[in-house]
């Protein structure tokens, strides 16, 4: 079995609770309070600083010319998508580049990014693929289902579609078909860890929703 099948099948618990995530629901029906969609795509945008700088490790690192540039490509992508958010979003939504400057990631946030970056420097390069290849993944599982009921009206309509378009798609078969030729060429106790970086990303992943929901900040302030 291909290791993306694997890994898929062996989060599809975890990936049933995303999707019934409140936040993820309320999204759907265009009844997310802007507060709370608010406090997420700041926390998103500090992520995806941090996600490029992984994806051009991932780049750098890669074995092969065809790997190379698939990460170095992503990595562009993902800079782009930050400053989509600066531009359009996040001015949308009354966070202006002050209060961005000013932003300090959340627990959540922190604990993803550093277990990204911990992996990038310190784990085998098949293992940072992996732990890459959820955030490309679940998105684009979420936004598909939101999509097919979000009403064309919806307020969030402009933020989902992306996540559902073809094209992103096209991304996430691109990593997995890495992720498995990676998988196939390594050893089994490589693909272990392979396949424990994958789950914990897909934790992280519902963590990071959950988190914006909650409004989970740092229980101790300075």
């Amino acid at each position: 079995m291909p290791f993306s099948q694997e890994a898929w099948q062996r989060t599809l618990w975890l990936r049933q609770a995303i999707h019934d995530l409140p936040f993820n629901g309320e999204l759907a029906a265009g009844t997310l309070s802007r507060e709370r969609f608010q406090t997420y795509i700041v926390q998103d945008a500090l992520y995806l600083a941090q996600y490029s700088r992984a994806l051009a490790l991932a780049a750098a690192r890669a074995p092969e010319a065809a790997a190379l540039q698939a990460f170095a490509q992503s990595a562009l992508g993902a800079v782009a998508v930050e400053q989509a958010l600066h531009e359009r979003y996040l001015s949308a939504f009354g966070v202006g580049p002050d209060v961005l400057a000013e932003a300090e990631p959340s627990p959540d946030c922190l604990a993803y990014t550093s277990f990204l970056m911990a992996t990038a420097y310190g784990a085998p390069w098949e293992v940072l693929v992996a732990a890459l290849l959820p955030c490309f993944w679940i998105y684009w599982d979420v936004g598909r289902a939101i999509a097919e009921t979000a009403a064309p009206d919806n307020p969030y309509r402009a933020w989902i579609d992306p996540y559902a378009d073809v094209r992103f798609g096209a991304a996430v078969q691109t990593g997995r078909g890495l992720c498995d030729r990676a998988a196939a060429g390594t050893t089994a106790a490589v693909r272990r860890r392979m396949l424990a970086a994958f789950v914990r990303s897909s934790q992280y992943e519902w963590l990071f929703w959950d988190g914006a929901y909650r409004q989970r900040g740092w229980p101790v302030g300075t």
